[in-house]
């Protein structure tokens, strides 16, 4: 249990170091910018409560948006996904009972996993985009946004799950 905690500790801090430190800072054609950070809320185990994924989901945001000068963007998006999350993980997920089970590419199956993740990652983006935004008004330039950094983000956390299968 205690070795668990530290592990999910160690992810804390890793994804948010590299969001802050490196994807923050890239920028593609002025619209893609990957949020791979919630790659980390996606794959909380399935025995982690509703409310210890909101609280993790609203401290993980809260930093993301300290250190990207975003007051509250990424906390409300990354705590909307933290919210709907064992929705989608009734729908996309293994039929059968687990006691402990970890969102992966290894226990949803391809195609399951990427649609459970994708359909978050699609969510937290076009909640960022409105918010950051603060209107519908430029509602073409919100979805190109959201359709194209989502797609980059699913592409970083589909990398990683290859690679955590592979080993």
């Amino acid at each position: 249990m205690i070795s668990l905690f530290l592990k999910y500790s160690l992810y804390f801090v890793l994804y948010v170091l590299v969001q802050v430190l490196i994807l923050n800072n890239i920028l593609f054609l002025d619209f893609i910018n990957p949020y791979l950070y919630i790659f980390f809320i996606i794959t909380l185990p399935s025995t982690t409560t509703r409310d210890v994924t909101l609280l993790v989901g609203f401290l993980m945001g809260l930093i993301i948006d300290i250190f990207s000068g975003t007051p509250g963007f990424n906390a409300f998006a990354t705590v909307l996904i933290a919210y709907i999350r064992p929705l989608f993980q009734k729908t996309f997920g293994p039929r059968e009972e687990h006691d402990f089970l970890v969102p992966s590419i290894k226990t949803y199956g391809v195609g399951m996993f990427l649609q459970y993740a994708g359909y978050l990652v699609l969510i937290h983006h076009f909640t960022f985009f409105v918010i950051e935004s603060a209107s519908v008004a430029h509602i073409g330039s919100i979805l190109l946004k959201t359709v194209c950094s989502s797609a980059f983000t699913i592409l970083l956390i589909a990398g990683l799950e290859f690679f955590k299968f592979r080993r």
